[in-house]
């Protein structure tokens, strides 16, 4: 029905006669001429009706936004005077010489420009519309072009693009499964994968050394701005390589891809240990774009008279740091009280500063209501470890350790950005040697990754000092946002129930989740690593969209429903009986609650 795209027509088609198909952008009427911008995925091009074409006229007079046609007409050049720079197509217009309405259409709901603002829950209900705003057919072409350029690399070094089980079994891996009752194993579930996780340590087992897949993941968990109950993860696993080996193939993938794609070329990779991420930024995956860093001074505090500080300085699991922002004494007040309020969504119960107006006069050349509490010799040594100067504003977090951490890290980004503090576009990083576990809120221990991740010690040194054991696994991280999480697996049985016991898994439990994981162990199971990128992410990252919702075609809200579909909907008794399940009733209030 058409002979070439609306964007792929430029001066060289003049002359030529093409037809084209796609939806009306504009239609305007200018002194018995009309023109209409047609725009279809690839771009907008003008197309011009006059009255000598009686029949086309007429039919072009009749058209409004978003009917659907064809047009036959011929290329020529645009007047210099007519000629639009800010388009591709500017240079040139179609004359029609014949033109068909497809298809009508309604006044749409808003209008499909870049500069309409819309409720995302419209944006949402009318999807279909919404994907032929421009921004959103970039985004997705983008992210097909990501995924081909992606194939291709894994594809030249050897990888093979094997499919794993949708339904599959629950396995604990750090988030709620979506279960799929069964209705011939009345009583029994499946889950939708968290992951491939298991499947392709098996296929490694099973001699496939490259495998990747460009797999959806399903997760039930609270959603964010860069989560989703579904997301396509670009998932990969090598055998008889390290980890060293194994970062350097997926670095030199995200390299070519942002230079293929977006003529970026990044500089080092700098590698961090967590402790150090943690320490210096607060945070497992870091912008270092930002300048700011968080300074311990929790024996500074120990001493003073202010509980505040001297409270969480004395306490092992505590947590007191400095934050210094150049020239942050030009903050208003009002905007200190806002990241205050900022701050107490990460459990912060205040925000303590001080402005350093004279860093020479202790007495009075310091602006904060905290510094009455502290002694001269603290406010001096405070100056000296943050490297005060003067005009700078120092932040304080003093709390439990994970209290601090969270919100001035938090706090960081959020300044970095309020300020524009940046100091390049793009900073990538490698974060390393995280530890195998972390502590619950009733003092056990869950894996800090997954329980499929290599130790770096022996199982009977794990087993010693579990809480301060490290792991083999690596994160990529690029401007704050984690790309991708990897590991060294454990490939020997012993070591994977050593770490089955450390996390209170029983040996019944164990045989009854993954017996068939310890028993592919026993059969030659190589030594193997891999990472699984958040392809969503990834792309959002490089269209410059501020949600993964940009990114993809249909997602879901933040409580997981689709208001295009009206999904997850009701289910028919007859239904649920067949998969022998009976609703409970909604409990009713109480008369005097009504």
């Amino acid at each position: 029905m058409r002979s070439v795209y609306c964007g792929g027509l430029n001066a060289s088609n003049i002359d030529q006669e093409v037809t084209l198909c796609g939806w009306v952008d504009r239609r305007r009427d200018h002194g018995g001429v009309i023109f209409i911008d047609l725009r279809d995925r690839d771009g907008i091009v003008q197309v011009v009706f006059d009255p000598d074409g009686e029949e086309n006229f007429a039919l072009a007079d009749k058209v409004r936004p978003e009917y659907v046609l064809q047009v036959t007409g011929k290329v020529r050049a645009r007047s210099e005077s007519t000629v639009n720079r800010n388009m591709p197509t500017g240079e040139i217009e179609v004359y029609g010489t014949q033109l068909q309405i497809l298809n009508t259409a309604e006044t749409p709901p808003f209008q499909l420009d870049a500069y309409t603002n819309v409720g995302e829950d419209v944006r949402l209900t009318y999807r279909y519309l919404d994907l032929r705003r421009k921004d959103m057919q970039r985004n997705l072409v983008m992210r097909s072009k990501i995924t081909s350029a992606i194939r291709n690399y894994l594809d030249a070094n050897g990888f093979l693009d094997i499919e794993t089980p949708i339904l599959t079994r629950a396995t604990p891996e750090g988030a709620r499964d979506y279960l799929v009752p069964s209705r011939t194993q009345e009583g029994k579930f499946f889950a939708l994968p968290q992951s491939p996780q298991l499947f392709k340590q098996l296929l490694m087992v099973s001699g496939f050394d490259r495998y990747y897949q460009i797999a959806k993941c399903f997760r039930d968990e609270d959603l964010r701005a860069d989560r989703q109950p579904e997301f396509t993860q670009i998932d990969l696993e090598t055998s008889f390589l390290n980890e060293d080996e194994i970062m350097s193939i997926t670095e030199n993938m995200i390299r070519k891809v942002f230079k293929d794609l977006l003529n970026i070329e990044f500089g080092e990779f700098p590698r961090m240990p967590y402790s150090e991420a943690m320490e210096k930024y607060g945070s497992d995956k870091p912008d270092l774009r930002i300048p700011l860093e968080m300074i311990e001074i929790k024996d500074l505090m120990k001493d003073v008279e202010f509980k505040v500080f001297s409270g969480p300085a004395n306490d092992p699991k505590g947590r007191v740091t400095a934050m210094k922002v150049p020239k942050g004494g030009e903050i208003p007040r009002r905007t200190i009280d806002a990241y205050t309020k900022f701050v107490g969504i990460y459990g912060a119960k205040g925000l303590a500063y001080i402005k350093v107006n004279d860093k020479d006069d202790l007495e009075e050349g310091l602006q904060s209501p905290i510094v009455k509490f502290l002694p001269l010799d603290v406010r001096k040594a405070i100056l000296e470890r943050v490297g005060a100067e003067n005009g700078d504003l120092i932040f304080f977090g003093a709390d439990s350790y994970k209290v601090v951490s969270e919100a001035l890290g938090a706090l960081r980004c959020k300044l970095g950005e309020d300020l524009n503090l940046y100091t390049c576009e793009w900073a990538p990083l490698w974060v390393v040697d995280f530890p195998m576990f972390e502590e619950t809120s009733d003092g056990g221990l869950t894996a800090l990754h997954h329980p499929f991740t290599a130790p770096s010690c022996s199982p009977e040194e794990l087993q010693a000092n579990p809480a301060t054991a490290l792991s083999r696994a690596y994160d990529m991280v690029l401007n704050g946002t984690e790309l991708g999480g990897g590991s060294i697996r454990i490939h020997n049985q012993d070591m994977q129930q050593a770490v089955f016991r450390v996390l209170g898994i029983s040996e019944e439990e164990q045989r009854e989740k993954f017996g068939f994981l310890l028993d592919a162990l026993q059969y030659g199971a190589p030594p193997h690593g891999g990472l699984a990128f958040g392809l969503d992410r990834l792309v959002m990252l490089m269209v410059g969209a501020d949600s993964i919702r940009d990114v993809i075609a249909f997602p879901k809200t933040q409580t997981a429903a689709c208001v295009m579909t009206d999904a997850p909907g009701d289910v028919d008794k007859k239904q649920l009986d067949e998969l022998h399940i009976r609703l409970k009733a909604k409990p009713q209030p109480a008369a005097s609650e009504k």
